[in-house]
């Protein structure tokens, strides 16, 4: 049994002075080599992630380009509301209007939970998502955003409700 007091056990030592098990120096340096293969290997990652791109699936072929243009250029007082992709036309059951207010039925959830049915909630149109310009298709339409605050509304073109 030694002496732990006697034998200095008590007194600070430097990192480097303390023994390892390393029977070489570059085992011993492995936790680097650890952490510099991890980042090349996450930047690799990283480069050979495929990037999304938007795809054209046809579904626009015979599409009028001067009313794409415009959908193109919408805008309500929320910002650019995209195109008409991203829009979602509305039944006439989907929407009213009562004193000047809209509001709308949608689905409460961006994606479908799989095997349960939608669920559609009414979400009020805030002011600034009205867009003030004539409805150049003449159905409603609405351009959702769902987030984590549940789904609000950046644009709404009223349709003529017939």
């Amino acid at each position: 049994m030694s002496n732990w007091i006697n034998s200095g056990g008590d007194e600070p030592r430097l990192y480097s002075a303390r023994p390892t098990n390393c029977k070489s120096e570059q085992r011993c340096s492995g936790s680097v080599t650890y952490w510099a293969r991890l980042a090349g290997a996450l930047v690799l990652v990283a480069l050979a992630a495929p990037i999304g791109h938007a795809r054209d699936r046809g579904q626009f072929v015979n599409t009028n380009a001067d009313l794409k243009a415009w959908f193109d250029g919408l805008r309500s007082g929320k910002g650019p509301c995209c195109s008409d992709a991203d829009g979602s036309a509305l039944s006439d059951t989907d929407w009213d209007s009562k004193d000047g207010h809209y509001r709308v039925r949608l689905p409460r959830y961006g994606s479908r939970l799989e095997g349960q049915p939608q669920e559609l909630v009414w979400v009020d149109v805030p002011e600034e998502a009205v867009i003030s310009e004539p409805n150049r298709v003449g159905r409603t339409m609405v351009w959702p955003i769902y987030g984590y605050m549940g789904v609000s509304i950046r644009c709404f073109m009223p349709g003529s409700m017939t």
